[in-house]
C-alpha cells in the first residue's frame, strides 16, 4: 500500500478516499467504528484528517483490507499493541520504496 498525498496540516476526506482507493463511505464507517480515528470538523461540518489520523488510517486499512483481519479483530489487536503496528507499517513501506527503486534499476540495466 503506498498512499501517495503532499505533506500537508490537514486532508480532506475525499483526498483520502481517492489515496486509499476506497470510498469516502467507508473511511466515515472507520471512523465510527474505531476510536482512535478523530478527525476535526470544520465550520461547515468537513472532516480534517491530520497525518496521525493518517497513519492511524493506513493501520487499519492494512489490518482489514491487506491482513484480512474483521473489524473486531483489528480492534482488539490495536488495542494490544498500541505502537507495535505503526512501526510494521512503515518497515513495510520502506521495503516497497526499496523494492521500487531496484526494479528501476534493474530495468535500465
Amino acid at each position: 500500500m503506498q498512499v501517495e498525498l503532499p505533506e500537508k496540516r490537514y486532508y480532506s476526506i475525499g483526498e483520502i478516499a481517492k489515496a486509499f482507493d476506497v470510498n469516502a463511505s467507508l473511511i466515515r464507517f472507520w471512523e465510527k467504528e474505531f476510536d482512535i480515528l478523530k478527525p476535526k470538523k470544520n465550520a461547515k461540518g468537513n472532516r480534517m484528517f491530520t497525518p496521525e489520523d493518517l497513519k492511524n488510517l493506513k493501520t487499519i486499512y492494512h489490518l482489514v483490507k491487506e491482513k484480512g483481519f474483521t473489524l473486531d479483530g483489528a480492534k482488539e489487536y490495536l488495542k494490544n499493541n498500541k505502537k507495535k503496528p505503526l512501526n510494521t507499517i512503515e518497515i513495510i513501506e520502506k521495503l516497497e520504496l526499496i523494492k521500487k527503486q531496484l526494479l528501476s534499476i534493474k530495468n535500465e540495466l
